[in-house]
């Protein structure tokens, strides 16, 4: 399994830092949760491993871009499916998709 960082994360309590490693690239990211960040960061690390094993493209941007749509697809699946389901399981979608856009504009900032 990939891992985010190829060394353990640094956290600068501070100011809410984590910095991680994604593809061979550092980031320095921000969020009100680092173990979370720590978590997303592996999750794309894995996802841009994973089609690097099934491409022969090295540009590291195409790579994000596919593996970005690949996370998109899974997104836009499971929340068909939450559609679906009860009101209340709804709004917990509602309030995850608000915490993960949070960590990301955090993410950007810091970028």
């Amino acid at each position: 399994m990939a891992t985010a960082t190829k060394q353990a994360p640094t956290k600068d309590s501070a100011n809410g830092s984590v910095r991680v490693e994604i593809f061979d690239q550092v980031y320095n990211l921000r969020g009100s949760d680092a173990d979370y960040i720590l978590k997303l960061a592996e999750y794309v690390d894995g996802k841009m491993r994973a089609v690097s094993e099934q491409t022969s493209t090295v540009d590291s941007v195409r790579l994000a871009v596919l593996a970005a749509l690949n996370i998109a697809d899974e997104y836009h699946l499971l929340k068909r499916s939450l559609e679906t389901r009860s009101p209340e399981a709804r709004q917990r979608a509602r309030k995850l998709t608000s915490a993960l856009d949070e960590v990301l504009e955090d993410g950007l900032r810091a970028g």
